[in-house]
């Protein structure tokens, strides 16, 4: 590229940070050398000097000076394609369509489906957006994930804009998320409130959670029993105030009753013998957030089967009102 262009902001770009955008289109440009561009003018929005964070609208022309091409040592080559999906695994995904309109799709993840790909994945929800592209031009985004084993609401964005707002809700205290969990035993309060701070702690088995009171990052969640089976197992409803990776795995374990199936964080005491599913029991029950089209979006996904038969077998009342924000 040995000349200056404009290029005009797409309509699915509205309110993406100009450098996300230099990010999306010239990928090999650092970010120090766009800096400097911005600085000396050479960048411009709508003709006027712009800033790394500011944020274009559909519509608006970006002055692109001269940037060279990219250096061929930097192109990296492409992913290998991840395998081919089965009919039943499409058939199953479509299926598990919440909600969609313009620019939201929500799903009801299915356990044991990991979000992303990662070390001995061959088959994630991101090798598989374009089964859920439906009539858009664009094939969905993630903006946020869940555990490969929990189950529940999933958020996909069907445009940058839509992202960028849905992103910025997930950041803050906008959205709330509510979860189902079968936790083994009985808290000794049947409700409240866990402040335990985590750290990420690495090992061959994987990522791994921790306790962490002087060095980790906040962690907060608010829970409340729902039902009970007896002194055997609690069904909690739980709310995460902060989105540390397995924050309400390691809380539930922390307080003495780790969640069904968790062998991870609660050893051979996180499984019910008995007719109850060794596979974790915790679902994503339901999500309110901010509409980035406008007004409040709010989903709610019924159980997987395996949590469902749990609840059968212990006789807890499935269609108890248990979707009372842990306000």
């Amino acid at each position: 590229m040995s000349q200056v262009i404009t290029r005009t902001v797409a309509d699915g770009e509205t309110d993406i940070r100009l450098d996300r955008w230099f990010k999306r289109h010239y990928p090999w440009l650092g970010h120090g050398k766009l800096e400097k561009l911005l600085r000396t003018g050479q960048v411009r929005v709508d003709g006027g000097r712009a800033k790394a964070s500011t944020r274009l609208e559909a519509g608006q022309t970006v002055r692109i000076p001269p940037l060279g091409e990219p250096p061929k040592e930097d192109v990296k080559p492409a992913a290998p394609k991840p395998p081919r999906a089965t009919p039943e695994r499409i058939a199953e995904l479509q299926a598990a369509v919440l909600h969609k309109d313009a620019s939201v799709l929500v799903i009801n993840k299915p356990p044991g489906l990991a979000t992303q790909g990662g070390t001995g994945q061959s088959e994630h929800l991101d090798g598989l957006l374009d089964h859920l592209r439906f009539e858009a031009s664009e094939r969905p985004r993630l903006v946020h994930r869940l555990d490969k084993d929990t189950s529940g609401v999933l958020l996909l964005a069907r445009n940058a804009a839509a992202a960028a707002k849905l992103a910025q809700a997930l950041r803050t205290r906008e959205a709330r998320k509510l979860y189902w969990a079968l936790v083994v035993g009985l808290p000794q309060q049947r409700e409240g409130k866990i402040n335990l701070a985590l750290s990420k702690l690495p090992g061959a088995a994987g990522e791994r959670m921790v306790a962490d009171e002087e060095d980790g990052k906040t962690a907060v969640t608010l829970y409340r029993t729902v039902e009970t089976a007896g002194r055997r197992a609690a069904w909690l409803a739980m709310a995460p105030l902060t989105g540390r990776t397995h924050q309400l795995r390691v809380h539930s374990a922390a307080m003495g009753t780790p969640i069904v199936g968790d062998g991870k964080y609660g050893g051979q005491e996180a499984f019910l013998t008995g007719g109850i599913s060794r596979k974790l029991h915790l679902h994503a029950r339901a999500i309110r957030l901010p509409h980035p089209d406008g007004g409040v979006l709010e989903v709610r996904a019924p159980l997987p089967a395996h949590m469902a038969a749990s609840w059968d077998f212990l006789g807890l009342s499935i269609d108890k009102d248990a979707d009372e924000w842990l306000d």
